[in-house]
């Protein structure tokens, strides 16, 4: 259970920077799509490696920390829209400007 745990936050921190960049392009677009699927097959990989499988069990940690993770993104580029002039689908260069000025 704590493998799963241990997991589930790595899958969340991964998908912070997709969830940012999927907040800041068009809706349905190819980056919108790219933003949201991008991550799955390092998940994927990352189940293999762990050894966790893919039990039933797995699906309730694992997706919930996938969604978790894109909407932290996407409330993190509102609250730097809130600070920052400059925005871009970056996460690093927007916290980067943002620190800076």
């Amino acid at each position: 259970m704590i493998k799963l745990t241990i997991i589930a936050i790595i899958i969340l921190v991964i998908n912070i920077p997709f969830g940012y960049w999927r907040a800041n392009v068009k809706r349905f677009s190819l980056h919108w799509f790219l933003a949201i699927h991008i991550p799955v097959p390092l998940i994927v990989a990352i189940r293999f490696a762990s050894g966790i499988g893919f039990a039933w069990y797995t699906y309730i940690f694992l997706v919930s920390a996938f969604f978790i993770g894109q909407q932290l993104g996407s409330f993190i580029i509102k609250n730097i829209e809130n600070r920052c002039d400059q925005i871009s689908s970056c996460l690093v260069m927007d916290v980067y400007r943002c620190i800076r000025y």
